[in-house]
């Protein structure tokens, strides 16, 4: 049995009325470690274990962390998430509470994964949070559930931290014979690496992340994420993070649903940004959650 649940897909009504025109939501905030991750995760934990790996070593700033740590209970696999000093108190607990050991260091992403790598051997699986094929055909499960629900959309919105989303959305896209179909890919500013690779034509490392949205934050997008972008249509869509907090408070309020602001950028599109989707006539947008934003944090954000 898949370690993600199948999600309700919902025409949101609030979102129509927004963008005037149908709007479908793929409810991944709704996954039991909170985002979208699991389904590749899960997959490539799952992978590995019947591969006879014992132990899994990840390096995440939250989301990704909280999904394998989540595998590896359900599959009796102890776990070792690498995130960096930034990563902030709520996300290490929720690594925590799932069983995994929490291990903190370097300022960034990136030196966090360095130090995971270290921490390898001949029995142990290193989990990449967004940059291995075997999470992207994971996550492209999604579009396979959309399409056997029977909803059709011309438009799949959804947001780009580095870029594993967006490749299992094509994947899943390709594989259901929906090529033609557009993606909007939602960054924040600050944390805009896709945006950035397109215009310089190919992947460029941002000098920081200084976006809130820490989810979206990879300073380097990933290469097969880029070559997306050249070979079917993408729409590189950058809001600022009021506009992504503004969107996550109204989908709560909207859906009943807490996601963060790596989740609100897509959600933007529709809510603040729906010239971008005026060509368009039933969009699909992807609410891929995140656990790590309590509603303090967003009310306190919106104050500032």
């Amino acid at each position: 049995m898949a370690l993600h649940l199948e999600t309700p897909l919902i025409e949101s009504r609030p979102l129509s009325q927004a963008s005037g025109r149908s709007v479908w939501l793929k409810m991944d905030a709704l996954q039991p470690p909170g985002s979208f991750k699991i389904r590749g995760i899960g997959a490539a934990c799952e992978h590995h274990a019947a591969n006879g790996k014992r132990r899994f070593v990840s390096s995440s700033g939250g989301n990704a962390g909280i999904a394998v740590a989540y595998a590896g209970r359900r599959l009796s696999i102890p776990v070792s998430v690498f995130v960096p000093e930034t990563t902030s108190d709520r996300a290490k607990s929720l690594i925590r509470q799932e069983g995994a050991e929490v291990f903190v260091h370097g300022a960034s992403w990136q030196e966090a994964n360095e130090r995971a790598l270290q921490a390898l051997d001949a029995e142990t699986a290193f989990i990449h949070p967004f940059d291995d094929p075997l999470l992207w055909t994971g996550h492209a499960t999604m579009i396979d559930e959309v399409v056997r629900a029977g909803v059709q959309f011309d438009a799949v919105v959804l947001s780009v931290g580095g870029g594993g989303l967006l490749a299992g959305v094509s994947e899943g896209l390709d594989r259901n014979g929906l090529q033609h179909v557009s993606i909007i890919a939602a960054e924040t500013a600050g944390a805009a690496s896709l945006a950035a690779a397109v215009k310089s034509g190919k992947p460029v490392e941002l000098p920081a992340i200084t976006s809130i949205a820490t989810s979206l934050g990879a300073r380097k997008i990933a290469e097969r994420a880029f070559e997306i972008t050249q070979s079917r249509p993408v729409d590189c869509v950058v809001v600022d993070d009021r506009a992504a907090i503004d969107a996550c408070m109204r989908f709560l309020d909207d859906h009943r649903v807490l996601v963060e602001p790596a989740c609100g950028a897509a959600l933007a599109v529709a809510y603040a940004h729906a010239e971008r989707l005026a060509r368009f006539q039933r969009v699909l947008v992807i609410a891929c959650g995140g656990a790590t934003a309590t509603l303090a944090q967003l009310e306190a954000w919106q104050a500032s």
